[in-house]
């Protein structure tokens, strides 16, 4: 009975520490301002030595500026990867140190996967990371003081093309079109979450860019989008 009741108070606890947390994200970013017909291409789960390099010459030809957010695990593995982002004058966010979901990490593991991440990120890209995007789209209640002492705000997405299942490059696309609004951050994936998500993204990114900018959009990072430079 008493291990039962115990049981219960775990469950219930853990709930309002991850569950309870998501009812304060409509406070976190999910779209820049409606003022400017522009929009901010985000990147999950890199740096991938393979296909974020991929992405980022897709990306020049094009003329396109985006958001790249980075696993720092992975970061301190393609370091030259992380430097091309900067250069290219892309901004660098943080998607957490290992990519664990934070509905699994307690305040300790959490203060670690985004101090971590954030530390390895400054000093790899030689900016510190003012934005961070949680794994899954998983919050907890821990994270939003771990992002307060280190100078970043949470960002989430208002489109993603391509969720936990695989999607065709060419409906990818016809969804981003579909959905475009000004200030709109649209979430993509050049690293493997969803297996072979970045092969898709690289065939569908640039139906997406030339038919945005044929609608009238222009690009931005996701901090020029909330600045309005």
């Amino acid at each position: 009975m008493i291990l039962g009741r115990l049981a219960v108070g775990a469950a219930a606890a853990w709930a309002a520490y991850t569950w309870g947390a998501h009812l304060v994200t409509p406070g976190c970013v999910w779209r820049g301002p409606a003022t400017h017909r522009r929009i901010a291409l985000t990147f999950d789960d890199g740096p991938d030595p393979i296909w974020s390099e991929r992405i980022l010459e897709l990306l020049a030809r094009r003329e396109v500026r985006a958001s790249f957010f980075l696993v720092g695990e992975r970061a301190a593995q393609a370091p030259e990867t992380v430097r091309r982002i900067a250069a290219a004058d892309h901004e660098i966010g943080s998607h957490g140190w290992s990519h664990r979901s934070l509905w699994l990490c307690g305040p300790r593991r959490t203060e670690a996967e985004i101090g971590r991440a954030h530390r390895l990120l400054s000093d790899a890209s030689g900016r510190s990371p003012r934005h961070f995007r949680p794994p899954w789209g998983m919050v907890n209640a821990a994270m939003f003081g771990a992002l307060r002492r280190h100078g970043e705000r949470c960002v989430f997405w208002s489109i993603q093309p391509e969720h936990l299942r695989p999607a065709p490059a060419a409906q990818q696309a016809r969804d981003v079109l579909r959905r475009a609004h000004p200030g709109a951050i649209v979430d993509l994936h050049d690293a493997e979450g969803v297996r072979g998500a970045p092969g898709r993204l690289l065939t569908a990114l640039p139906l997406m860019i030339d038919g945005l900018r044929e609608a009238g959009y222009d690009f931005a990072t996701v901090s020029e989008l909330l600045d309005g430079e």
